[in-house]
């Protein structure tokens, strides 16, 4: 018969496993709560747990980026090493000895670490920025240009990290083909090339050259990516180089709405550049663009309704490139119980420098496909661009002074006088 343990012996088992229960709720409170606080206090939160190795990067990574003191490289080091033993297998950790050794001046050692923190993660996101860098120096571009590719597929929004070095890359013509043909292959990245690109004017040479030649293949360029470079020429005040590109852009079927006023009937196929009409966000009125197949044609055209608002500022407008001479503006207009309270007038203004050169008023009341014209000249004196819009002479949304009505335009057209 087996004996019974005394009730002194049963109670302290008994604490022994409450003891090591404790413990292990503790631990794991612990634990929990370093996860919790890895990311607000990682310092609080690996002395709750000096194993987190999530916590431990973010505080290494802190004191690297801390711009207010000097990071102290040997101990950020040893901390690194450290957190590396426990977790060989984390590329984040072989980035940051790297870096801390980058800074150190042991460039090629760090190197090294760059390329074993990929070998373990293609998108290490610190180790693919300094391969970047690192390529481009050694005049890899080609492989610069697949670096920048992987990084900007797993981390959109790090492309202001690589974009300084775009015009190395584009300079050389290996570089150039390679980001040429990661755009031809439709890279997530091409809309912000193009957008950095369009804001220096070296960055618009490469720009420019780089749609040319994706016009008529399997990627033609976007009417985002024009707009972001012609935008970017006016910019710069080069006029010329951006109607020149926007010519150049037009399809067949779009060059047939060609002339001083592109697009002069409205039809519904707005593409947003600066040389095409541009809608503006307005409130107390609606633009609608139909074409005359889709519609009867008294309804064809750009259809303007006022909603019985004040109605401040501009509704539609397009850059317009005039030479010096004498011209006619001439409106077709359909109205419906139009009242204009203060004026609506197209204004044609001379970009560089600003003025107004004319204003050709649109009348209120009721009628049917009127026909209004008004000329006007554009002096010798340098005004290479215009810009026409259409616009109320309302200073302040007063209610006083409400837009009510329906205004169709079928027709805006610029023709240019005989001398």
């Amino acid at each position: 018969m087996m004996d019974r343990a005394s009730p002194l012996t049963q109670n302290l088992r008994l604490s022994g496993v409450w003891f090591v229960a404790s413990v292990l709720v503790l631990l794991a409170s612990s634990i929990g709560l370093s996860r919790f606080l890895e990311t607000e206090a990682p310092a609080f939160s690996l002395a709750l747990d000096p194993l987190n190795v999530d916590a431990s990067i973010r505080e290494i990574s802190s004191d690297l980026n801390d711009l207010n003191n000097v990071p102290d490289l040997p101990a950020l080091l040893a901390q690194a090493r450290g957190a590396l033993r426990f977790n060989l297998g984390d590329a984040r950790l072989y980035s940051l000895i790297g870096e801390i050794k980058y800074r150190q001046g042991e460039k090629e050692e760090a190197y090294k670490l760059f390329d074993q923190a990929r070998k373990l993660s293609k998108t290490e996101i610190h180790a693919l920025q300094r391969s970047i860098g690192h390529s481009i120096e050694l005049g890899d571009f080609s492989k610069a240009v697949g670096e920048i590719d992987i990084l900007l597929r797993r981390w959109p929004d790090r492309f202001a990290a690589v974009a300084d070095g775009l015009p190395t890359i584009l300079s050389n013509p290996n570089g150039y083909n390679a980001v040429l043909a990661a755009i031809r292959a439709e890279a997530p990245w091409r809309a912000s090339l193009f957008g950095a690109l369009a804001k220096s004017s070296q960055g618009l040479d490469f720009a420019n050259r780089l749609l040319l030649e994706l016009t008529g293949s399997s990627a033609p360029p976007k009417s985002s990516e024009l707009s972001a470079v012609i935008g970017g020429y006016i910019g710069q005040k080069e006029y010329e180089s951006a109607y020149r590109l926007f010519l150049f852009s037009l399809s067949d079927q779009e060059r047939m709405l060609g002339g001083y006023i592109f697009n002069s009937t409205f039809e519904p196929i707005v593409g947003g550049t600066p040389f095409d009409w541009q809608i503006r966000d307005q409130s107390g009125l609606e633009v609608t663009f139909t074409t005359s197949r889709e519609a009867a044609e008294s309804e064809a055209g750009a259809t303007v309704r006022f909603l019985n608002t004040p109605v401040k500022n501009t509704a539609l407008q397009q850059y317009i490139e005039l030479p010096p001479g004498s011209y006619k503006i001439s409106l077709i207009a359909t109205a419906r119980d139009l009242k204009l309270p203060k004026e609506l007038f197209w204004s044609i203004r001379c970009v560089d420098p600003v003025g107004e050169i004319a204003r050709f008023k649109v009348p209120e009341g009721t009628y049917n496909r009127q026909k209004l014209s008004q000329d006007f000249s554009v002096g010798p004196a340098a005004c290479p661009m215009q810009l026409l819009r259409l616009e109320t002479a309302a200073i302040a949304e007063s209610w006083r002074f409400r837009y009510v009505g329906t205004l169709i335009m079928h027709k805006l057209s610029i023709e240019r006088l005989p001398s």
